[in-house]
């Protein structure tokens, strides 16, 4: 079966092997961060919609999990804000009652959280990852660039009413960027503010791979290490520093889905080559070779980092 929702497995920095399931299109988002790998926002949006039928995704994740994969996590990522979809609980419910043995993971950016029956719906995941990046008005505008009239009081305030409805694990991400909210003023704002939101883990986060903007560079080792340390001064809860995935060296060669498998990956995330090799389990030479046809193609794009090359699907 050839899945329009489903990617990966991919091996996350954060979720071990993370099944991806995209609800949304192409980068339809509350927020157009300076930082996401997805690049830029296509729709701002902020009204929440069946984008696609549910029958069809439910009918893609039964094909797929009654295989028996092996997984840490089922993830709601993908393109853009998962949700968005109107009916993530379902889909949520669908899976916890015919496949409970798997875990649910969602990542959100957490603007659309003011909304209780949405908050209701993902009560069943085992863990959500939301973010908070910015507490003042105007570094949330320069930073997370939201919809017109998105306030990031109300964000906290989302996060901090998902806290004292939701009993699973709350990871929360705060990304940091280098001259934009790395200041002591916004540092000791996001301290107050996580405090409030009560999350099981705070996770520090910088730029790994390009992000949707040229100029937006990563944080050095000693920005996070005091980012993290005043963090730990008064918040009770873990401060992590995001540490890079550590790949393992694939066991097989390419099969007829390669290339289909190589395109999901790059229309959602940058990579690298040597990731890809890992995350899809294929031999490096014959990722360089697929990566040759796309480029021959004029199917990708190339950005030179400190990593490496990354590739990425041409929109």
């Amino acid at each position: 079966m050839k899945y329009s929702h489903l990617f990966g497995p991919v091996i996350s920095r954060r979720l071990g092997i993370s099944l991806g399931v995209d609800l949304v299109p192409y980068k339809y988002c509350p927020l157009n961060c300076v930082y996401c790998e997805v690049q830029r926002t296509t729709h701002l949006e902020t009204e929440r919609r069946e984008f696609f039928p549910l029958l069809t995704i439910i009918r893609e994740l039964r094909s797929y999990l009654q295989t028996a994969p092996k997984l840490d996590y089922i993830t709601f990522s993908g393109a853009g804000e998962p949700t968005l979809y109107s009916r993530i609980g379902e889909i949520i419910s669908f899976v916890k009652s015919e496949f409970p043995d798997y875990k649910l993971a969602l990542l959100t950016n957490g603007v659309l959280l003011n909304d209780p029956d949405l908050r209701r719906d993902i009560l069943p995941c085992d863990l959500i990852l939301p973010s908070l990046d910015a507490v003042s008005q105007s570094v949330y505008e320069k930073l997370n660039r939201p919809k017109p009239g998105l306030q990031s009081a109300e964000l906290i305030n989302n996060l901090i009413s998902l806290r004292q409805e939701y009993t699973g694990n709350i990871w929360l991400e705060v990304f940091i960027l280098p001259g934009l909210n790395d200041t002591d003023e916004e540092i000791y704002l996001l301290r107050d503010a996580i405090a409030m939101i009560s999350p099981d883990i705070v996770q520090l986060n910088s730029l790994d791979r390009p992000g949707a903007e040229d100029w937006v560079g990563a944080a050095d080792s000693a920005t996070l290490s005091r980012i993290s340390d005043i963090f730990a001064e008064t918040l009770p809860m873990p401060v992590e520093i995001i540490a890079k995935v550590e790949y393992s060296k694939p066991d097989h060669t390419v099969d007829a889905q390669a290339r289909d498998l190589i395109r999901s990956l790059l229309i959602r995330r940058p990579c690298t080559a040597e990731e890809m090799a890992s995350i899809l389990n294929l031999h490096i030479n014959e990722i360089s070779k697929i990566l040759r046809q796309f480029g021959a193609e004029g199917l990708i794009i190339s950005q030179r980092e400190q990593r490496g090359i990354f590739y990425q699907w041409k929109i």
